[in-house]
């Protein structure tokens, strides 16, 4: 290992450990998904199943089992906590890291550090790395797959093919046939637009297919025997009916993958955009000089990275069911096509320094990436931006940042310090996220401390109910008391006696509900606007 592998290793290692591992506890699992995700893994582990996903001691078979099989591990060696329930997509972000690195540094070395801290740095990548669920693992292992591909098409090495199948697999495993099906439009796009059509016929490789369905179809037939309704429930509902249809309430217009595409690529949304201009203008020109296919391999790869891209946004676009998540495996792509604009331009000293539009307009990004960081745990709180003082010395911070990376990128070194200047202010807000925003995340976002002041109050075990409130406050319980938690619109009212979680001053709707049992008031917990209640069991007296 040379002296330069080993720096580039090191590096590698400390910003994966900061981006996606340090403070993965600080605060608890927010939203529906985190903690059902966690809760399903735990059920399994405590089963011993791995088969059946399990929710509330029922099969909950909307996700194939990759994360869930990651976290089982992950608990058996750190055991149960929201921490660990996040290493499975920390380490899988890592896994997609390595993959860039190693892939780079074959194909297009001299920008194997610059493309690898790209793509680590990518607000989306850092944002699904530090959260227990799907996403990342779908990101990673289809990306993976998509760079094993082009190191076959670019080598001819039967090994990189495998590789893209075995990952390929894994991305089945890990969020279904999405998969393969979005692999398969990019590569039916990319060999009709380039003219390769026996690239196809040479992927069908019989023994690639064969490792495929090797890996991944066993889980799906071992499901379906376990679960006769798997097929209608994960095949028919919770992918055709879900792309088809609003049948979960996720609908949001036709442009949403827009703003969020680039929100996912801050802070380098600017450059990738100059970037993706660049390759498209190089490849129509190519295209229209009639040159034979395969004459330029780099312009091919820089359309393979276009259509990586694009093709995920305009899918999912088309979806009626629409959740940020869902391009996830789309923004590799745009932090590898700005790693193949920088190799370009610093081949030729002229291009070393960009031009001015394109500094302004990145450092003003990057630099703006520290206001909302440093005021994450207000917003969630007050749901607005502070104003004042503090936004007046934040956007003064910010604007310190942005000046800082315009003068450095306007200096003769140009291109050659834009990764180095841009992690300043990427560091800067993960860190003001996790030491300054984690406490009032924590409060307003996770069920963490409200189960935990209900644990102080709680002279013994009893079974918990909500009523009126959110989903994710009711998932959120779920995981943090280890318990089912039942729902008096959906279950109705428990007959045993039981502790009752519901909106604030909703007193008198509660006593409509229990009846003739008795109710007594136990706390508020005001950042989230609930009170929590024990309930009396059926016919134990008149009410208080």
């Amino acid at each position: 290992m040379t002296t330069r592998t080993r720096t580039d290793v090191v590096l590698l290692a400390g910003f994966c450990a900061f981006l996606f591992f340090y403070g993965l506890g600080q605060f608890g699992l927010v939203g529906a998904d985190e903690p059902r995700y966690a809760q399903v893994a735990r059920e399994m582990l405590e089963r011993h199943d791995w088969i059946t996903p399990i929710l509330g001691g029922q099969p909950w078979l909307e996700k194939p089992p990759l994360y869930y099989w990651q976290a089982m591990v992950a608990y058996s060696l750190y055991g149960v906590s929201d921490a660990a329930a996040r290493v499975p997509s920390a380490f899988d972000a890592t896994l997609l890291v390595i993959a860039v690195y190693v892939f780079l540094r074959r194909f297009r070395p001299g920008v194997e550090l610059d493309g690898t801290l790209i793509t680590a740095s990518c607000a989306g990548v850092i944002g699904y790395a530090r959260a227990a669920g799907t996403d990342m693992a779908l990101a990673s292992t289809f990306s993976i797959a998509m760079l094993a591909w082009w190191g076959w098409r670019e080598s001819g090495k039967r090994a990189y093919l495998a590789a893209f199948y075995f990952f390929l697999a894994l991305g089945t495993l890990a969020k279904g046939p999405v998969a393969p099906f979005l692999a398969g439009l990019i590569l039916v796009f990319y060999a009709v637009a380039a003219r390769e059509f026996r690239v196809l016929v040479k992927t069908l490789w019989l023994p690639g297919v064969a490792l495929f369905c090797a890996i991944s179809v066993p889980w799906y037939f071992a499901a379906q025997l376990r679960n006769p309704e798997f097929f209608r429930v994960f095949f028919l509902q919770h992918n055709l009916e879900r792309f088809s249809s609003n049948l979960y309430h996720h609908h949001a217009p036709f442009w949403f993958y827009l703003p969020v595409t680039l929100l996912a690529l801050v802070p380098w949304a600017v450059f990738v955009a100059a970037a993706l201009v660049e390759s498209t203008r190089l490849w129509w020109a190519e295209r229209s000089s009639n040159a034979p296919a395969n004459e330029n391999c780099e312009t091919q790869f820089r359309f393979f990275l276009l259509l990586w891209l694009i093709v995920p946004v305009v899918f999912f676009s088309l979806s009626q069911s629409k959740l940020p998540g869902y391009i996830l495996p789309a923004v590799p792509a745009g932090a590898l096509a700005l790693a193949d604009y920088l190799g370009r331009h610093l081949k030729q000293e002229e291009d070393a320094t960009p031009a001015k539009w394109l500094v302004v307009l990145h450092a003003v990004l990057a630099g703006a990436c520290i206001v909302p960081a440093l005021f994450a745990g207000y917003v969630a709180m007050q749901h607005r931006l502070p104003r004042g003082h503090s936004m007046v010395g934040a956007l003064a911070f910010g604007f310190v940042l942005a000046a800082g990376v315009a003068f450095t990128l306007f200096s003769r070194a140009g291109l050659r310090v834009l990764r180095f200047v841009t992690l300043i202010p990427v560091v800067l807000a993960v860190a003001a996220v996790l030491k300054i925003g984690s406490v009032s995340l924590d409060q307003t976002l996770s069920s963490r401390p409200l189960a935990r002041q209900i644990a102080s109050v709680e002279t013994y075990s009893l079974p918990l109910a909500v009523f009126g409130v959110r989903r994710e406050t009711e998932y959120g319980l779920a995981f943090y008391r280890n318990q089912m938690v039942r729902r008096y619109e959906r279950d109705s009212v428990p007959a045993e006696e039981h502790l009752l979680v519901a909106p604030e001053n909703s007193r008198t709707e509660v006593v409509r509900q229990v009846a003739d049992r008795r109710i007594l008031l136990l706390g508020h917990f005001a950042p989230q606007h609930v009170d929590y209640y024990w309930v009396a069991a059926a016919g134990s007296g008149s009410p208080h």
